[in-house]
C-alpha cells in the first residue's frame, strides 16, 4: 500500500499550462547508511502525474491505495539534495507501480524464465 502524502504543480515547457502530481509515499523500510554502517527507517516517495485540480488534490492527502514503489534504474544524473544543498549523482529513480502492473510483471518475467 501507498499512502498520498502531498502533491505538487508543475508547468509544461511546451506550453506553459499547469498540471498536478501526486506524492505516494509506501511503507517504512530500514536501510543500512553507506556513510557510516547504521541502521536508520526511510519511505521511498513517488511523484505521479495526475489530472486533478488543486482542490481535489488537497483532498486526497492521506488516502491509502494499493502498489509499491519501487528503485529503478537509471542513467547517471546529478541531483541536488534539498536540505543540504549537496550535489550527488544518482542512477535510480523511485516509480509507483499499482496492484495490477506488478502482478502483469511477475507472471511475464517467471513464464519468460520458464520459456
Amino acid at each position: 500500500m501507498v499512502t498520498i502524502v502531498d502533491y505538487k504543480t508543475y508547468q509544461r515547457d511546451d506550453d506553459g499550462t499547469e498540471f498536478h502530481a501526486l506524492v505516494v509515499q509506501g511503507g517504512v523500510e530500514a536501510v543500512r547508511s553507506k556513510e557510516t554502517d547504521r541502521m536508520y527507517f526511510t519511505a521511498r516517495t513517488a511523484t505521479v502525474p495526475c489530472t486533478f485540480n488543486k482542490v481535489t488534490c488537497k483532498q486526497l492527502l492521506g488516502t491509502e491505495m494499493p502498489g509499491i514503489i519501487k528503485r529503478v534504474e537509471t542513467d547517471p544524473y546529478e541531483y541536488v539534495i534539498p536540505q543540504t544543498g549537496e550535489l550527488v549523482t544518482l542512477s535510480h529513480r523511485n516509480e509507483y507501480v499499482s496492484e495490477e502492473n506488478e502482478i502483469v510483471h511477475k507472471n511475464v518475467v517467471e513464464k519468460d524464465l520458464v520459456a
